[in-house]
């Protein structure tokens, strides 16, 4: 049983997640086309977090919102555990971030994710949930290890 909730960024098991996260994505780009959150990070930008968790209490997938400028906001630390990957984690996180931010009046959700094949899988995700490429945006510029997409609300 998979539980989705608000994320509490002092949940150690959370924060553990979280550098699992940056962890996994070091070796897939240099250090300037890494743009995945820490704790500390998701915390200043007001992020709305959400996680999964298992019937234990493991966390086994993260999903946050980021506010970019009025009614557009960015996809950010979406991630699955390894171990849990094509469960359906995913898709069920992302649903409930943008169902949220529908309910909250938000126009636009956009994403950065990298252009490498370990991040293929995500690619599908999103373009499934009806994300389609596009420049970057906020304080993003072009680079050849991010590809940009956006989803109207």
């Amino acid at each position: 049983m998979i539980t989705i909730a608000d994320a509490d960024l002092n949940d150690p098991r959370l924060l553990r997640f979280l550098q699992d996260h940056l962890d996994d994505l070091a070796p897939t780009a240099p250090a300037e086309s890494r743009h995945a959150l820490d704790a500390e990070a998701l915390r200043r930008s007001d992020a709305r977090m959400w996680v999964a968790t298992d019937g234990e209490g493991t966390v086994v997938g993260t999903a946050a919102l980021a506010p970019l400028e009025n009614a557009h906001e960015e996809l950010k630390s979406m991630r699955t555990s390894p171990v849990y990957r094509g469960r359906g984690i995913a898709s069920r996180i992302l649903s409930c971030a943008l169902e949220d931010a529908r309910r909250r009046g938000i126009a636009r959700i956009s994403l950065e994710t990298g252009s490498m094949d370990f991040f293929a899988a995500a690619r599908g995700l999103y373009r499934k949930a009806g994300f389609v490429e596009c420049a970057p945006f906020g304080s993003y510029s072009q680079d050849p290890n991010s590809v940009f997409m956006t989803k109207a609300l």
